[in-house]
């Protein structure tokens, strides 16, 4: 009977490990779906609320839309079946999924509560439908003008970078510079660079330099009061050192302060990019004849409110990508503060 027992031990935990394995591999299965298979069902309630409440809308803001509805539902099925068999697919969908299914349900409610509930005045609150047809319509003139914009954008934040660069490590290492120059900074840089737009217009030649001159003005402040803050608070311990070892001043500058200040030179280069997009968007308003900046008041002019509302969804993307592109240049410089530093 013993005999028997130990014979059908190793049977038993053979099944339960096989019953074990089969929970797991259905788990597994279960969370892949999870993963992406909100964004259909948010994409189907987009779709149901859109057919529900189309019959107040143009139809062909009603044709396109529901043509992007259904697009991007296909493209979710598709990546939600993708990613049972890619796993570097679905992490990145355990990621994003979320998100896409949080805006899809936000542009829901957002038509539900401009065309089917009419809780917001028209034509000030265009429907999803609304403002996606007239990026269709417009998508030769949003595209000039996102050009000029960036050309512009990275023009001014260059200039205000290196000129924030060049000033802050003066600043920060030099006595001199410092007891002459933060003064200066601490009067002028806090001044908004909008409010030197009326004195850019009289002294600058063209428009376009004027507003180079002042997005280069919003970013240099921010950048040399982190840069000049990074160099000075350098260790006095890491000077010593390489001094002791035979460096010179070049070499202190560039391979010891500069390297131990870029965190704080990464901070200043953000908030200089904040400050740039905000007074890149006025800047064209006065005096620029492209740019999205000029595109919102030139639309806003004819009481385009959907055009409006196209160019901020444009902005909202341009911005954001530049944003991120500059986060991805800080991850790779500052690798070394992966697990130190929270990100």
């Amino acid at each position: 009977m013993l005999q028997e027992a130990s014979r059908r031990g190793p049977e038993i935990n053979s099944a339960r490990t096989d019953a074990t394995l089969g929970d797991v591999a259905a788990e597994r299965g279960t969370k892949r779906w999870r993963t992406w298979l909100p964004v259909p069902l948010a994409n189907l309630i987009c779709l149901a609320v859109h057919w529900f409440v189309s019959k107040t809308e143009s139809p062909a803001e009603t044709r396109s839309y529901f043509v992007f509805l259904w697009n991007f539902l296909a493209v979710s099925f598709l990546l939600a079946i993708a990613q049972l068999w890619l796993p570097a697919l679905r992490r990145r969908m355990r990621q994003a999924g979320p998100i896409f299914a949080v805006a899809l349900l936000t542009l829901c409610a957002w038509e539900l509560i401009t065309t089917g509930f009419r809780l917001l005045p028209l034509p000030y609150f265009p429907s999803p439908a609304g403002v996606f047809q007239s990026l269709i319509n417009d998508r030769a003139l949003l595209f000039d003008s996102t050009w000029h914009s960036l050309v512009l954008l990275l023009g001014g934040y260059a200039l205000g970078v290196i000129a924030g660069l060049i000033s802050g490590i003066c600043i920060g290492w030099s006595t001199p510079v410092r007891y002459w120059g933060m003064p200066i900074l601490k009067v002028v840089g806090p001044i908004p660079a909008t409010a030197w737009i009326p004195l850019a217009m009289v002294i600058s030649p063209s428009a376009v330099f004027s507003a180079a001159s002042l997005i280069a003005l919003a970013v240099w402040f921010p950048v040399t009061m982190l840069t000049a803050s990074g160099i000075s608070n350098t260790r006095a311990s890491y000077l010593d050192v390489a001094r002791t070892l035979g460096a010179g001043r070049r070499y202190l500058i560039f391979r010891v302060a500069i390297p131990a200040a870029l965190p704080s030179i990464f901070i200043g280069l953000f908030m200089g990019l904040g400050a740039s997009f905000l007074t890149l968007v006025v800047a064209e308003t006065v005096g620029v004849k492209s740019g999205l900046g000029w595109y919102v008041s030139w639309a806003q002019g004819w009481a385009e409110y959907g055009k409006v509302f196209a160019a901020l969804v444009i902005m909202a993307a341009f911005f954001s990508t530049i944003m991120t592109v500059l986060f991805k240049v800080r991850d790779r410089v500052l690798v070394w503060q992966k697990g130190v530093i929270k990100w």
